[in-house]
């Protein structure tokens, strides 16, 4: 292409500019403890406790009633909201009357929970943790099983 009678470069190879730069290091922020939530809970950083119980309800709907996945049964779920810095400590409750497992995935941590907590069994309660390290407006829900 023309401009102002200069001809521009076009570089069809975006990944042989980018080695020509010197590559790319990705940086992903270390959010979550590298070990049980006692790492993180004791490091004397402000704590968030964020306890939340999965539970499936029946909703009503212009098209007959149909079964969801809640948070403490609403939805959307509780607003957790902290400090840029603070420990957010979740948990995960599943009744032992629910009828499946579930997890829960929160974006602000930038990385899966089924490393530390995966599906919560039925009865049972999972926790992770990590540090609120990234500001801004972060949605969470079911991860499901083991995904």
């Amino acid at each position: 292409p023309q401009i102002g009678g200069t001809a521009l470069e076009v570089n069809a190879d975006p990944l042989a500019k980018v080695a020509n730069m010197g590559g790319l290091e990705l940086v992903m922020p270390e959010a979550y403890a590298s070990g049980p939530c006692a790492d993180l809970l004791d490091s004397g950083r402000p704590v968030v406790n964020f306890d939340i119980t999965g539970e499936s309800v029946t909703l009503p709907s212009l098209s007959g009633d149909y079964s969801a996945m809640t948070f403490s049964g609403q939805i959307p779920g509780p607003t957790l909201r902290v400090t840029q810095g603070d420990v957010v400590h979740m948990t995960l409750t599943i009744p032992s009357d629910e009828v499946t497992q579930h997890g829960n995935d929160m974006h602000a941590s930038q990385m899966s929970s089924k490393p530390y907590m995966g599906a919560v069994q039925i009865g049972e309660t999972g926790e992770y943790c990590f540090i609120a390290e990234v500001p801004g407006v972060f949605k969470y829900h079911c991860s499901g099983v083991n995904l």
